[in-house]
């Protein structure tokens, strides 16, 4: 069974759960009741569960065959970047996740470009929605055009707080703009990140990365040589620090979240192996998040563990430490906290 179809299988869960007759055989003829009013059928369904994406006039076709409850919200969700003259076709499902999936497109020759990775978010009431509460502090409510609500902003959050249907689609649209406005931001400044394309309401299409056959893996899945695996670390370590001086930091960083790209040479051969960091949707301003300093510290920790298991000498506390305080000049209050402890136990002993 193929990937596409073991995670596409929780629709047809789904569709069961709320019309459990959908696949059963058919009913037994009964007299019938001049107030029944009958179930909905699959379609309709699947569409109410969907924001009705599933009844879009799509007008184009794809390679890649998507399965029957993925295809409504899919094409829908890429169907402005056909559109726009950004991608021909679908070739192949990428990457599938609880929150989110990634297509191989074929780009138009317009842009200059082969290849194209689309990210398509899951329909809102399919979402494996985790807490992002602690993510969305300090952040602006953004619109579908990434600029931030305005005056609108009061409507926004209120709406949000009440979780309507307005603020849920308004929380889903901020959390995808903010990951592609973090992206055209660091990529603009020389960042090893994704190229931004273009976004949709579902969607966003930037720079694919590793071969049509197969993409880059990531950095969990590989083995370095120590010299190689010195050298990436020190990229991820400017790259945060790069981050760090637009005043973002990644959230969700890891090896997880770390592309390990091989390109060739002219002669065929392989070159070294770069690294692309990916997965930007839990990004946070280091000031106005007031997180951030335990999240910073996180993401440092969780990429100097990979790295301190290909050899190379990593004490993380130094790390986040030197950051911080190069950015954020006061303490932190837990590290006064800790401090204050340490001058404790160093008076009591």
């Amino acid at each position: 069974m193929s990937q596409e179809d073991v995670y596409m299988d929780k629709y047809e869960q789904y569709e069961a759960l709320y019309d459990p007759s959908w696949s059963a055989p058919a009913a037994r003829q009964s007299k019938r009741d001049p107030n029944h009013r009958p179930k909905k059928s699959r379609s309709e369904i699947l569409s109410d569960l969907t924001d009705d994406l599933s009844d879009v006039e799509l007008g184009f076709e794809t390679t890649y065959r998507p399965s029957r409850h993925e295809e409504g919200w899919l094409l829908s969700s890429l169907h402005s970047f056909y559109d726009e003259g950004l991608i021909t076709d679908v070739l192949a499902l990428v990457k599938g996740g609880k929150e989110a999936s990634v297509y191989l497109c074929q780009a138009n020759p317009a842009t200059g470009l082969d290849l194209l990775a689309a990210k398509v978010y899951r329909p809102r009431m399919f979402r494996n929605l985790r807490n992002d509460a602690m993510y969305r502090r300090g952040r602006e409510v953004l619109t579908a055009q990434g600029r931030p609500a305005g005056k609108q902003a009061g409507t926004f959050a209120r709406a949000i707080r009440n979780k309507t249907s307005f603020g849920l689609q308004a929380a889903h649209t901020s959390w995808l703009m903010h990951e592609f406005m973090a992206l055209e931001r660091l990529y603009a400044v020389g960042a090893a990140v994704p190229r931004p394309i273009s976004s949709s309401d579902n969607a966003l299409l930037m720079s694919y990365h590793g071969a049509q056959s197969i993409a880059a893996p990531t950095l969990n899945t590989v083995a370095l040589e120590r010299e190689e695996a010195d050298r990436l670390f020190q990229e991820v370590l400017y790259n945060v620090d790069l981050m760090l001086q637009h005043d973002l930091v990644h959230g969700d960083l890891s090896a997880y979240n770390i592309l390990y790209v091989v390109t060739e040479d002219d002669s065929g051969a392989a070159a070294r192996g770069e690294m692309v960091i990916i997965d930007f949707p839990q990004v946070v301003n280091l000031y106005a998040n007031p997180k951030a300093h335990f999240i910073l510290r996180r993401d440092i920790q969780r990429v100097c563990e990979y790295f301190a298991s290909q050899g190379v000498p990593c004490d993380a506390e130094a790390v986040f430490n030197g950051l911080w305080s190069r950015y954020v000049q006061e303490p932190h209050p837990e590290d006064l906290a800790a401090d204050w402890s340490r001058l404790e136990e160093a008076i009591a002993g």
